[in-house]
Order: C-alpha cells, then structure tokens, then sequence
C-alpha cells in the first residue's frame, strides 16, 4: 500500500458582498490642510520654500463658508533661486482645475518688500476656520445688520505687523467690513 498525500477540500466560498457606501460629496475645507498638501510639491521645487500668500477661493457647487473653502491658492517663493510659484489645492474637479494640487510655472521673485513678506510654516499656526470666528465674533453687530454677505480671506505677511496675518472681508473695500487676526496667535490686529 503506498501512502498518498492528500489535502482537504478548500472551503466552501461564502458570497459576502461589501456594501459600499455613495462616495461623500466634495466638501470645502480650511486653509492648512491646502497649504501643506501644496507645501509638500513646493519643497521638492525649491528646498527653502517659503509662504507669501495664501488665499480662498471659490469652484462651482461647493459653498464656503465659516473659514472653509473649496479652492485655496497659495504662492510660495525661494530665496535661493529668486522664484514664485502658484500652487491651487481644489477639493473637486472644476472647469480651471483639477481635484487636488495645481502647479504653475516659475516666475521671477525679487525679494521681500515692506508690504509683502514670506512667511515660514511656524508663523503659520491659526487655521482658517479659526482666523474666520475670531473675525466673526468681532463683526457681529455688523454681519446682524448685513447678513447672508459673502466674504473673501487671505493670509499674507507685511513690515506693518509683527507677524503673518489673515486679512477677512465681508462686503467690498467700499461698503463692507475687514479685520485682521495673527495667525501665530489667533488675535485681532489693530490696523
């Protein structure tokens, strides 16, 4: 009799079918987790990258609100080779950008001047959202009176501050209303 190798029968297959859930709609988003996702293709550009400015944008259906945005636009700059480039970080497919990180070209950078200064990524520690409800609590009185008012915000630096600020606007420079809040601190800026 010769001894025979012999294996059990593969179990028998179960048929679990995952249910998948509806991808979320695209949703915005505060400004530092733009700026970093952008920050990371900047510095394979130029190791000493820096932040000049950072701004909110708008793509179609998604609504800002609250310091939230659908589409940041941040230029950073390099000392080093005398450069700026525009990174855009949008949360969904648009008809100027593609979901995700958007990069331009290089464009000549002279250097700082007194009202635009690069700014590193330790003076950037006051998230949008945040920047936005410090400014929020601040203009209450005026939003009350003015409400539904669509805003616009920034964050940038100048010799006229002390550190990298977020400039929040409701309304236009002519009838509207502004503020600015340190973005290492989280404080309104007296102008």
């Amino acid at each position: 009799m010769l001894p025979s190798c012999s294996t059990a029968p593969p179990p028998a297959k179960v048929e679990t079918e995952a249910k998948k859930e509806p991808p979320k709609p695209p949703e915005a988003i505060a400004a530092r987790s733009a700026y970093f996702e952008a920050y990371k293709l900047a510095r394979s550009w130029a190791p000493d990258v820096l932040g000049l400015t950072l701004t909110a944008g708008e793509v179609p259906n998604i609504k800002n609100a609250d310091g939230k945005a659908g589409l940041w636009t941040a230029v950073f700059v390099s000392p080093s080779r005398r450069e700026a480039r525009t990174f855009n970080y949008a949360v969904t497919d648009s008809g100027d950008y593609r979901k995700g990180v958007n990069v331009s070209g290089p464009l000549v950078w002279g250097g700082a001047t007194p009202t635009a200064k690069a700014f590193s990524n330790t003076e950037f520690l006051i998230d949008s959202d945040t920047a936005y409800k410090t400014a929020a609590e601040k203009a209450a009185d005026w939003l009350k009176a003015h409400p539904n008012t669509k805003y616009t915000m920034a964050l940038g630096n100048s010799a006229r501050f002390p550190a990298p600020v977020w400039y929040i606007m409701w309304g236009t420079k002519a009838n509207g209303y502004f503020l600015f809040v340190n973005a290492v601190t989280g404080s309104i800026v007296t102008r």
